[in-house]
């Protein structure tokens, strides 16, 4: 590990973290506005405003990470330069999880006043500052004379991450447990920065002051070691008026154990001589007070049991708290992190480990089962929805306490959220926002998947949909409960029932294609695909999605035989969004055509336009091939040049179109405009259509894996009815999505 982790940080560039610009630098002009003569506008408008750097500059996404290395974890007192590595990983953290831009500070100074001045000189550069890995007790004086002075956020994650993290996972082995957190007897073992922060927090959340027990290494933390002088002012609040005693003592009859003190001083007699169903956080590292298999053996009855490490159930990681409490202070402009804001941090991670936990975390966590219970209490740190979740929460305390310098709205600022994690929420949120306006009953064939049923309940409680589970109805009933969901589905079993309607419905429509009524009536019966196609094609259901379990082709077949194209469609398509940074292109076709000729590349481009604008997006076409508009000329790229006249020729196509061309003349605009200056095409094209499905499927592939796009799709276009046939491996939110989406095609069937 030691020899990975030198390689990993000397790679060249050397360090972790580096400064890019968010804006045009290619030309002089460019320069011009970024530097000398144009830079003088902003400078001016702040200085009649110093408010004004919040828009003009990146101080509203700046955060100061400061240490002087007096207290790594682990490390000690190895000053500030050796922890320079550890506050750039702080860096990489704060822009992994929260897209919050880091300066680390490092500072050689010991002495708590040059510190304090050190860093309050700084204001003007910063919306926060990130106190890190200060000793103690002088880090408490410093994060107070700062909070004081300055008018930006500043929190010391020491203390107070592990406090909020370890508040959200009390919050929930309380529920769990059947305990009282008025009740709570609570033993914490250190009285350093972590273990007083994290005792006040607990008080905050409604532990009574009296009930908490503080042991430090020379024992537990009495009224006479107070008086003594043997406490520091800030442990002297949890000294207790109890006779003198050691760890061992305190830990006899108590509910809650929280060890943040050093590793392997806890027994299993200690464990034994707990409360009944104990909760113990021995959060030391690398080896916790107690280990997880030790405790858990120790007794008979239910153990909630939270470490520090990943290899263990309920990792206690300062990363759930800290990129998200700036980023909703940040967004706020607040003045402060103050109590209100961390206690709903606290509430808000709570309630997330209720949730179903998407298939994406579940597999970087190996496969382990994850569903709320005594060996997951606390999120993982790689959900993605600690974001959208806490942030949120910590903006509108702020605003309600009083320290948010402006306001927002809930649901707009969640979009915003979520585009920073990417231009496929982005574009999939216009796509959530017409589901929920008015949902639509989706028939979902493989009803009695699991993954099926996870995304239906998704789909109804996100109110994006209606689902209808098709299957064995015992079957579906068993897997909801198995997977403790609040969800009442609606199901229709095939086995159970009369649906001569059905049968009658299937053999006229394939009747004379050699399907007699006794194979319709199996087929009715015994294939949920065909099932599922009557039923949207009657009109019981408004889309269906399909293909979870099957092979793409066998998937699509029943709905093409039963619901077939529309009436202005020869042919259907397979079309994938793929979405960069900074752009959204969609791809056709991908799955469905294999030798499309000028009628189909002409139809499936008219099809994708239509669902581009389902996104709001404004649809440029581009027909591909290895040729520009006639530099090679053969049956091959006839077929799309063909296509594109006749689109370009037809006054109902209400798009810019144009092709053939190569794909890099279609994406960049140099090239389309400048050497191909009488196309059709004023901007680089969004809508992408290769000349077969064997150049489709391999460009959409080659965007995803080395473009870095992320794919939504693939999108059945053309049907007649909604229709979406999922692909193997797609997880929940994939499925849900695609439901998103055949909602809003439903949607624009009624109009």
């Amino acid at each position: 590990m030691d020899e990975d982790a030198l390689e990993y940080h000397r790679t060249d560039p050397p360090g972790k973290i580096e400064i890019s610009t968010t804006k045009p630098t290619n030309t002089q002009r460019d320069l011009s506005l970024a530097y000398s003569p144009g830079v003088a506008a902003p400078c001016l408008e702040i200085d009649e405003d110093e408010t004004d750097a919040y828009q003009y500059t990146t101080k509203g996404n700046l955060v100061g990470v400061v240490s002087n290395g007096s207290a790594v974890l682990g490390l000690g007192d190895i000053g500030a330069q050796a922890s320079k590595p550890v506050m750039e990983g702080k860096g990489v953290l704060f822009k992994r999880f929260a897209d919050i831009d880091v300066f680390d500070i490092e500072l050689e100074l010991d002495d708590t006043d040059a510190f304090v001045e050190a860093v309050a000189a700084m204001e003007p550069t910063f919306g926060g500052i990130n106190l890190e890995d200060i000793a103690a007790p002088e880090c408490f004086e410093i994060e107070e004379r700062l909070r004081e002075r300055l008018s930006i956020p500043v929190f010391h994650d020491d203390q107070h991450g592990t406090a909020i993290i370890t508040g959200a996972a009390l919050l929930n082995a309380v529920e769990i447990s059947g305990k009282d957190l008025a009740d709570l007897e609570v033993t914490v073992a250190g009285a350093g920065a972590a273990a007083v922060a994290t005792a006040r927090f607990y008080v905050s959340l409604g532990v009574r002051r009296e009930n908490i027990t503080m042991v430090d290494i020379d024992g537990i933390l009495t009224t006479e070691r107070a008086e003594a002088g043997d406490l520091n002012e800030y442990n002297r609040q949890f000294a207790s008026d109890v006779p003198e005693g050691e760890l061992a003592d305190a830990m006899v009859g108590a509910d809650a154990f929280v060890g943040l003190s050093t590793g392997g001083i806890v027994s299993q007699e200690m464990v034994r001589s707990m409360a009944e169903d104990p909760i113990i956080f021995a959060m030391a590292n690398p080896e916790p007070e107690i280990d997880y298999e030790s405790a858990k053996a120790a007794r008979d009855d239910t153990v909630i049991m939270a470490t520090g490490r990943s290899d263990y159930p309920n990792q206690v990681n300062n990363v759930l708290g800290f990129p998200f409490l700036f980023r909703g202070a940040l967004d706020v402009r607040a003045t402060e992190i103050n109590e209100a804001m961390k206690v709903a941090a606290a509430h808000a991670l709570a309630e997330l480990a209720k949730q179903d936990v998407p298939d994406a975390v579940v597999k970087a966590y190996g496969d382990q089962p994850l569903q709320f219970g005594p060996d997951y209490i606390i999120p993982k740190p790689l959900d993605t929805r600690v974001l959208f979740e806490v942030a949120p929460a910590v903006a509108r305390a702020a605003i309600d306490s009083g320290a948010a310098r402006v306001e927002f709205d809930v649901d707009a600022y969640v979009e915003r959220l979520e585009a920073r994690l990417g231009k496929s929420r982005e574009m999939m949120r216009v796509v959530l926002n017409k589901a929920k306006s008015d949902p639509k009953r989706i028939a979902l064939a493989e009803g009695t998947d699991e993954t099926i049923v996870r995304a239906a309940a998704q789909m109804a409680d996100r109110g994006v949909a209606e689902p209808v589970l098709i299957g064995d109805a015992a079957e579906i009933e068993r897997t909801v409960a198995d997977l403790a969901l609040e969800f009442d589905p609606d199901v229709v079993d095939p086995g159970s029932g009369d649906y001569g309607e059905y049968v009658d419905h299937l053999y006229e429509r394939r009747r004379r294609n050699g399907v007699t009524r006794r194979e319709a009536e199996t087929m009715i019966r015994d294939d949920t695909n065909y099932f599922g196609s009557v039923m949207v094609d009657r009109g019981d259901a408004d889309a269906m999605l399909t293909g979870l379990t099957n092979h793409y082709p066998s998937a699509l077949r029943p709905p093409l035989q039963v619901i077939g194209t529309a009436d202005d469609a020869d042919y259907a398509a397979g079309v994938y969004m793929l979405t960069f940074k900074n752009r959204v292109v969609f791809v056709a076709d991908a799955t469905v055509n294999q030798a499309p000729d000028a009628d189909v590349l002409e139809e499936v481009t008219r099809h994708t336009a239509d669902l581009a604008r389902r996104f709001d997006v404004d649809p440029r076409a581009a027909l591909l091939s290895y040729s520009d508009f006639g530099s090679v000329d053969n049956e091959g790229t006839r077929k799309p040049r063909e296509a594109a006249q006749r689109l370009r020729d037809d006054p109902a196509v209400a798009f810019p179109v144009d092709g053939e061309m190569q794909a890099d003349t279609a994406v960049v605009e140099e090239m389309l405009t400048g050497t191909y200056e009488f196309t059709d095409l004023e901007k680089p094209a969004n809508v992408l259509v290769f000349p077969n499905l064997e150049a489709g499927n391999i460009g959409y592939k080659l965007l995803q894996r080395l473009g870095g796009a992320e794919a939504i799709g693939p999108m059945l276009v053309g049907m007649d009815e909604p229709v979406h046939v999922l692909q193997r491996g797609d997880e929940v939110k994939d499925i849900v999505n695609l439901a998103a989406v055949a909602t809003v095609d439903a949607q624009g069937d009624e109009s």
